[in-house]
């Protein structure tokens, strides 16, 4: 499966813009619709597909950035636990690790989610590290 960098891109700007937002007002229920974009990003179904109606120009490796959804997944899960739970610093923490990670996508095109599959791929060369499809 391939990847439209334009859409992982627009994702990463809109994640860092909504999550800014959940630290600065403690919405949960904004944390949990990005918690949604998340798991549609890991299923393959990013909502920002709708945006791109031409075909990309050159496409990427879907795994790694669907990897990254996963991961952004947990983190906006722990922070849905902790503002739930009243555990404010898990709340905020997981919120701002998962802000950075979308704000170094957006701004410099840097993937930390995709980077961390790629060492875990060099590190483990057999294991299967397959998200399905």
């Amino acid at each position: 499966m391939r990847a439209d960098p334009r859409v992982l891109r627009l994702g990463a700007a809109v994640t860092t813009l909504v999550l800014a937002l959940v630290l600065v007002t403690g919405s949960v229920w904004l944390l949990a619709v990005q918690a949604g974009v998340f798991a549609a990003g890991a299923a393959g179904r990013s909502p920002y597909r709708v945006f791109f109606r031409s075909p990309p120009t050159k496409t990427e490796d879907a795994r790694p950035p669907r990897f990254a959804q996963v991961v952004g997944l947990v983190f906006a899960a722990a922070g849905l636990i902790g503002f739930i739970a009243g555990i404010t610093p898990l709340a905020l923490g997981a919120t701002a690790a998962a802000l950075l990670a979308a704000f170094l996508n957006a701004a410099f095109g840097f993937c930390l989610g995709c980077e961390m599959y790629l060492m875990i791929r060099r590190l483990l060369p057999a294991a299967k590290m397959e998200v399905p499809q």
